[in-house]
């Protein structure tokens, strides 16, 4: 068996290797009109050279300062030496990373899903429904859900789309495309700070973490080994749930005000605050990317009849007492989850 993986492994990587070395190829020109004119760009960058010196170049690349009308700040800089380091980190450490730890953690639960499979409910539903989210709430998580997945979806493009999907689509297209990603992602960013900021003060009192949650993180949730299925104690938000909440504010915090520094040129940054403000913004978004891949999955098939909750604002009497039983001990009582019948036959009594 393990020499079936390895060769199918093997077998794998010689294809994307393959296929890496044919688009490589594909991007090369062809014909002699496009090489004439790659010669012609070369001749002109050299009679440029010859024509300033290389005195002047020289001075350029080590970033001393020219004179120009111009009043933003490093105006006299005509190249940025330091920036190098910024592409070199960005582009050979940040992206590669990046693209490991989202692949990754979509493998973890991937595997998790047929290793430890997901938590299902001890007992049978009893039908009896019991309020848990009000209109207002599921409106606020999904228009955060759609925004935040948006904008990852067009920031990864940004930053990963000319690897995965210039080489394949028309030059037009891609144009189209990637212009398009960007203007949203410009656009659409300041929404989500203030979704943020509604999210953190709606929910910030229900997320505060207590003596419960120490409990709940010792048996991991209730979803993996020994523990598992033994439905730890929590009130309206579980240990996970907090955890998660104050991961997308701490890092939306981040991804949020270096996002403003780079889409509103108004506070006078230098190069280096955009490059600074660049990888803060990649590396917050990246940590909360992976993030909500758990909750993802969580939510969609980890523990069984999770989502009902956000989508129709009512739990299952059991889902309630397995997950969450000090919050149903609170709420059963209230007239809002009594069964109908019970609920009618109590109003024509005291009629």
């Amino acid at each position: 068996m393990t020499k079936r993986i390895q060769h199918w492994f093997i077998l794998l990587v010689s294809v994307l290797m393959l296929s890496f070395t044919l688009s490589a190829f594909a991007s090369e020109p062809a014909d002699d009109k496009t090489r004439s004119e790659r010669l012609g760009e070369s001749s002109v960058q050299g009679e440029l050279a010859g024509f300033a010196g290389a005195d002047y170049w020289r001075a350029v690349r080590d970033g001393q300062e020219g004179y120009t009308t111009s009043k933003s700040p490093e105006h006299g800089v005509l190249i940025s030496v330091p920036g190098q380091a910024w592409f070199i980190l960005k582009e050979k450490w940040m992206s590669p990373l990046g693209a490991l730890a989202i692949f990754g953690s979509i493998g973890l639960v991937v595997l998790a899903y047929f290793t430890i499979g997901p938590l299902r409910l001890s007992k049978a539903k009893t039908g009896r429904k019991i309020k848990r989210w009000s209109l207002v709430d599921r409106t606020l998580h999904w228009s955060m859900a759609f925004t935040f997945l948006s904008l990852a979806a067009t920031g990864l493009a940004l930053v990963y789309g000319k690897h995965f999907i210039k080489p394949i689509i028309p030059r037009d297209i891609w144009a189209m495309f990637i212009y398009g990603a960007k203007q949203y992602h410009n656009y659409v960013g300041p929404l989500f700070a203030i979704l943020l900021f509604t999210v953190m003060i709606k929910w910030w009192r229900k997320s505060l973490f207590t003596k419960v949650d120490i409990n709940w993180f010792m048996k991991m949730g209730g979803m993996v080994g020994k523990h598992k299925g033994s439905h730890p104690s929590a009130d309206f938000s579980n240990g996970g749930e907090k955890a998660l909440f104050w991961l997308l504010i701490f890092c939306g915090v981040f991804i949020t005000l270096s996002g403003f520094v780079l889409d509103f040129p108004l506070f006078d940054q230098t190069r280096r605050d955009m490059e600074l403000s660049n990888l803060v913004h990649m590396l917050a978004s990246l940590v909360l990317i992976c993030g909500f891949v758990f909750h993802i999955y969580v939510g969609l098939v980890g523990i069984e009849a999770s989502l009902e909750g956000m989508v129709t604002g009512e739990v299952d009497e059991t889902w309630a007492k397995e997950h969450h039983d000090i919050w149903y001990e609170k709420v059963k009582d209230l007239p809002e989850n009594q069964p109908k019948n019970e609920t009618s036959s109590k109003s024509d009594d005291k009629s």
